[in-house]
């Protein structure tokens, strides 16, 4: 698949479409503010007319751009007269929800796969995107998503991912970045402030909350970790039966998070997502795993006070490691659906990434990269990081996640590390969830 050639050139991508932009090389169109942008023709997906006909139901995967997607369906309405309907997944069930919705007389136009193997369960349902000019507008061929000779879905946002951090609260424990380099010199740093928390205040770690609104940024984003790791040292981009080569070193982080942070471990079963960003924002602790996606819960701190941290495992050579930068959003349009409400559908994600209007949304509302020429140079500072890791020449962390067989996986070993946390489980029955229910879910999925 295309789709795997995607991480070597992810940020580097969006670095060189920010420049372009910034110097008037396909940075937005020339049209006014208000005017929609594009005078592509409605042509198995253009500019969408006055007037057509159709109409678009989008499921939105990401509840933290929900108020943003909103305003954008609004815009296009007014401008077209053609209805736009935005629902958003509550976080951690966008497939039970796709499943429902899709059982459904009037099922989503416009939903979202997380790459190739969430693809096998809606390629029935794609429509074919070669030949629209949607597909024309991405950046690179690599952004598209393959169904065999079909494309099925195109990319339509970069995302990097690290331990976000207060810099004024590092400062305040005796610490600044430069101090910590790889995941010995980290583990030092956060046990110092966990020894000293009673004087200073506040906690190494925010709380790794184990609640469905928080889970995935560890049974996830975090396991992403030891899978990268033994990838690269097997010299593979999928694999139908992990060995776990690094599951020790995700133990380790893992016991870092848990054991310096704001709450008990025994605690991890009920904190939220939203518990974390408010122990971050009010500086009860220092450091806190998220992405680029995350900026507007965190920005109230200030700009100049975030840094972002790659995450530290202990692997050989780590110190030369960037952030974590990938995708696994890709959208996809539903060839079932009313032919009507098909061309309404290519001609609004169309509008999304090539007028005035659609591409400060995304660029600048939701603070995306997009794999779109008409992607903006970024205003989000997290972004502005992750392009500093990469021209200071440390290497991306590629987005492996993608691969896991499948969302039993995940939530499987989401069980296991909350009861090893809570002191109900071992870390053999982490073992178990990451590596023979790997090998047992690819066969499910695949056989």
């Amino acid at each position: 698949m295309k789709i795997k050639k995607v991480y070597v050139m992810l940020l580097v991508l969006a670095m060189v479409c920010g420049i372009m932009a910034a110097c008037g090389g396909g940075g937005g169109t020339d049209a006014p503010a208000g005017d929609a942008g594009t005078s592509a023709p409605s042509d198995n997906g253009g500019g969408a007319a006055v007037g057509g006909e159709g109409a678009v139901y989008y499921l939105n995967f990401k509840p933290e751009q929900d108020g943003q997607w909103q305003d954008l369906a609004k815009t296009y309405t007014e401008q077209t007269g053609i209805q736009v309907d935005v629902i958003t997944a509550a976080s951690g069930q966008y497939e039970t929800t796709l499943k429902s919705e899709m059982a459904k007389s009037d099922p989503p136009t416009l939903f979202q796969v997380n790459g190739p193997v969430g693809l096998q369960n809606w390629k029935d349902y794609c429509y074919d995107l070669t030949g629209t000019p949607v597909l024309g507008e991405l950046s690179a061929d690599e952004f598209a998503l393959m169904n065999g000779s079909e494309v099925a879905g195109i990319a339509y946002v970069i995302e990097t991912y690290g331990i976000i951090y207060n810099k004024a609260l590092l400062q305040e424990a005796g610490y600044t970045q430069a101090d910590i380099t790889n995941f010995e010199t980290l583990k030092a740093v956060s046990e110092d402030i966990t020894a000293r928390s009673g004087e200073l205040g506040f906690a190494a770690f925010t709380s790794a909350g184990m609640d469905p609104s928080s889970d995935w940024r560890f049974k996830t984003h975090l396991a992403n970790m030891p899978i990268y790791y033994e990838y690269k040292a097997e010299g593979i981009g999928s694999t139908p039966a992990i060995k776990g080569l690094y599951l020790d070193n995700y133990r380790m982080i893992w016991d870092l998070y848990i054991n310096n942070a704001t709450v008990s471990p025994t605690l991890l079963s009920t904190k939220t997502g939203d518990d974390a960003v408010a122990e971050f924002v009010t500086g009860q602790g220092v450091f806190y795993q998220n992405g680029t996606w995350a900026y507007g819960d965190v920005s109230e701190i200030g700009d100049d006070n975030l840094g972002m941290l790659p995450i530290y495992i202990g692997a050989q050579g780590e110190e030369q490691q960037g952030l974590c930068t990938g995708t696994e959003n890709f959208w996809c349009v539903n060839k079932d659906a009313d032919p009507a409400n098909v061309q309404a559908t290519l001609d609004f994600i169309y509008w999304c990434v090539t007028s005035d209007e659609g591409v400060r949304a995304l660029c600048e509302d939701m603070g995306f990269v997009i794999p779109f020429k008409q992607n903006l140079p970024a205003v989000n500072p997290l972004v502005n990081i992750a392009n500093e890791y990469i021209a200071n020449g440390y290497v991306p962390v590629s987005w492996n996640f993608p691969t896991m067989p499948s969302e039993a996986w995940k939530n499987d070993l989401g069980s296991a590390l909350t009861a090893y946390a809570a002191g109900s489980g071992d870390w053999e029955g982490v073992r178990v969830a990451f590596v023979d229910n790997w090998a047992i879910e690819y066969d499910l999925v695949n056989n």
